[in-house]
């Protein structure tokens, strides 16, 4: 079956199996959203029958949870669950200090909250997803239905005090009605082109009235596995979260966070 897949599809299947090994049996595990996730939805999804992989898995979108079904994941909310071991998901561009561009699937609310919840972040990408500054990708910003415009209205004042290099909203649609995310909600999307410093950015959309989320991931990633199209994967850990320890110090951070 594989050699049917293109080049990019042979990357994502490889880092998806490269990803899998890092689940054992008696793990929670938060399942990300789209093509690269689908995967390895797939790949537990066969461990599962062949292995007897028992474990207890939190969709980031009801995309995820329908496929998870399929497969014969055992699946839990994330209230169920509680805190997550691992989440696997993929992202849309990640730059040199790990920071993502997330939410071409429309699931970045969900996915962040999940990322959040776990001890360890880990994301599985083709090496197209690689960029040196963020920004060539859209950035999604999921908004509220009321009040859209003048959230819109809103966002063009911020972004013209923000280091980028575009500045056009369009609000995305799919079969020509405006898109509407799990929760009900709607995404514009920033073409940007460059973004200088996403954290000065993030920070200020989350400050705008009518903005839910925005898909810009800030220091959640722990872990990128890497596949180019000749199959090969390469594992690459943050400078800033090498070991386990690390990883659980984050964890707790978000925990004491939480409580507060």
């Amino acid at each position: 079956m594989t050699t049917t897949l293109s080049p990019l599809d042979r990357a994502k299947l490889a880092v998806a199996e490269r990803a899998s090994t890092l689940i054992a049996s008696g793990m929670k595990v938060g399942l990300g959203t789209g093509s690269t996730a689908t995967f390895l939805v797939r790949r537990l999804g066969e461990r599962v029958r062949s292995e007897g992989l028992d474990i207890v898995c939190v969709p980031t979108s009801s995309a995820t949870a329908a496929l998870a079904r399929e497969e014969g994941i055992r699946l839990a909310s994330l209230d169920e669950a509680g805190w997550l071991d691992l989440t696997v998901d993929g992202a849309d561009e990640f730059d040199p200090d790990f920071t993502l561009i997330k939410g071409a699937g429309g699931a970045l609310l969900q996915e962040k909250i999940v990322a959040t919840a776990s001890n360890r972040m880990v994301v599985i990408v083709d090496v197209s997803k690689q960029v040196k500054a963020l920004g060539a990708f859209p950035l999604p910003v999921e908004v509220l239905g009321f009040g859209m415009e003048a959230t819109r209205a809103l966002l063009e004042k911020v972004l013209e005090t923000q280091d980028v290099d575009g500045r056009r909203i369009e609000p995305r649609r799919r079969d020509g009605k405006l898109f509407t995310t799990d929760e009900g909600n709607h995404i514009l999307d920033l073409h940007l082109k460059r973004i200088g410093n996403a954290l000065d950015l993030a920070q200020a959309l989350n400050q705008i009235p009518g903005i839910v989320e925005n898909g810009l991931f800030i220091g959640m990633c722990d872990t990128i596995i890497l596949g180019n199209v000749d199959g090969t994967v390469e594992t690459i850990m943050s400078s800033k979260d090498q070991t386990e320890t690390g990883s659980s110090n984050r964890a707790s951070s978000f925990r004491m966070a939480g409580a507060e």
